[in-house]
């Protein structure tokens, strides 16, 4: 067509819809569940797919998508509300702050959003923790960026780069890598990262940019849970690990029992992340509620509350699926994939280059992991010795990179922290372009090992 070959019309009509996704989304503030539907539908019909295949092909990935990840993401806001309101959260941190003293508390913060974020979602994390930052930063006389940046980097690193996150996941679920590999080896890369891009990033800026929290936004937030009793921090670490512990310990079983072995079965059943997530909500409903005087119908209320807000995370995840399936289906993937093979471009780079162009473009790490996922994965097949487990985390690390205005989380951090514009870029934007490059550094260093 157009008097180029097949595959170059593909790979142009692959461009011309992902180009067009990012306008209608950046430029047309086009709701990103709306846009993707947009986009699969238009590849569908410009690649010359059958009509009749254009639809099922959409279906097929929607679902086949929230097949999983819709139940993982519903448990897990659960428990993260359960240990939110209870204030399981708080105890974690303010253990830390007590551990590390005043002139350590930058690392404090970053420990304990980095705990605290592996079962929550960046947002819902942010929001529970940042009175904290407040009150230390009014306790300690620290500077406020000296405290927060380190929060926002442990969140932020296992938002991008540990299951049960959502753009994790994904990316495991579209590339099929094994899930207790990819939490090791994702636990392996994102705590160093966020000690370089949290507490020693942070503290270089603070020099220069200390923050100076509006005192309305502090008077509202920075208010200390004194009489209330706290679930105990051993308790808390308990509830919220088990589900990684689980699933780590299927992987061990995986390469230390055969196939077929009782114990083996049962615990790829018990480690799945549906059956963690589920055994430690059910261990959450006693010990950050009825543990702590939370009834009944009370605990009914908060889980009912806690579904409300990912309604639309979970749309865009199943979209994105399905225009993940539209560009496999119409042929675009393998097209790709013959390139990156025939140019010689290492797969771990390729994954990190795609998503991080598309998150610059549209703001959106979840549409950055689930596109550059879809259009990753033919590599996989044509290069022998992929390591799966490390194409999601430099999925999920590309997806982090030079978060700036056409991101939520950039005026979110904007205006919890009173900065202006500019202020922004220099702490929130840089530290997460430090997250996204030092991790795939090190995503590359375990390349060469594994």
């Amino acid at each position: 067509m157009f008097g180029m070959s097949h595959e170059s019309y593909l790979l142009l009509d692959a461009v011309v819809t992902i180009i067009g996704l990012i306008v209608l989304i950046t430029r047309f503030k086009v709701h990103p569940f709306i846009a993707l539907i947009i986009a699969a539908g238009f590849l569908g019909l410009t690649s010359g797919m059958p009509v009749d295949k254009i639809i099922k092909a959409f279906q097929d990935g929607f679902g086949g998508v929230l097949g999983f990840v819709g139940i993982i993401l519903a448990l897990g806001t659960m428990l993260g509300k359960m240990m939110a309101d209870s204030g399981g959260a708080d105890q974690i941190a303010q253990t830390l702050v007590r551990a590390f003293g005043k002139e350590k508390v930058q690392w404090a913060m970053m420990f304990a959003a980095f705990l605290v974020g592996i079962p929550l979602f960046f947002e819902i994390g942010f929001v529970l923790l940042i009175p904290l930052v407040f009150i230390v930063a009014r306790r300690t006389g620290v500077s406020l960026i000296k405290i927060g940046i380190p929060l926002l980097a442990g969140l932020s690193a296992v938002h991008g780069l540990v299951p049960p996150h959502p753009g994790p996941l994904l990316a495991i679920g579209v590339f099929g890598a094994d899930i207790g590999k990819t939490i090791l080896y994702g636990l392996i890369v994102a705590l160093p990262t966020a000690i370089i891009a949290g507490p020693l990033y942070g503290s270089f800026i603070s020099k220069y940019i200390p923050g100076n929290p509006s005192q309305e936004l502090v008077d509202q937030l920075a208010r200390e849970p004194e009489s209330k009793t706290l679930p105990s921090f051993s308790v808390t670490l308990i509830t919220v690990l088990l589900p990684v512990f689980l699933m780590l310990l299927k992987t061990f079983a995986d390469v230390a029992l055969p196939d077929g072995h009782a114990i083996r079965n049962w615990m790829d059943m018990i480690g799945h992340p549906i059956t963690a997530l589920l055994l430690a909500l059910l261990l959450s409903l006693y010990t950050f509620g009825h543990r702590q005087g939370i009834g009944s119908k009370q605990i009914l209320k908060l889980l009912d509350a806690s579904l409300a807000p990912t309604a639309a995370i979970i749309l865009i995840i199943g979209a994105g699926g399905g225009f993940k399936q539209m560009l496999v289906t119409s042929g675009v993937g393998d097209v790709i994939g013959q390139m990156a093979v025939t140019a010689q471009i290492n797969p771990i780079l390729l994954a990190w280059l795609v998503a991080a162009v598309i998150r610059v473009a549209t703001g959106s790490a979840t549409v950055a992991t689930i596109t550059g996922a879809g259009i990753v994965v033919p590599v996989v097949g044509m290069i022998p010795g992929v390591n799966r487990e490390l194409l999601v985390l430099a999925t999920g690390a590309g997806s982090l990179v030079l978060s700036h205005v056409n991101d939520a989380g950039f005026w979110l951090v904007k205006q919890y922290f009173n900065m202006t514009v500019a202020e922004t870029f220099k702490t929130w934007t840089a530290m997460e372009t430090i997250l996204s490059v030092v991790a795939l550094g090190f995503i590359m260093l375990l390349s060469l090992v594994l």
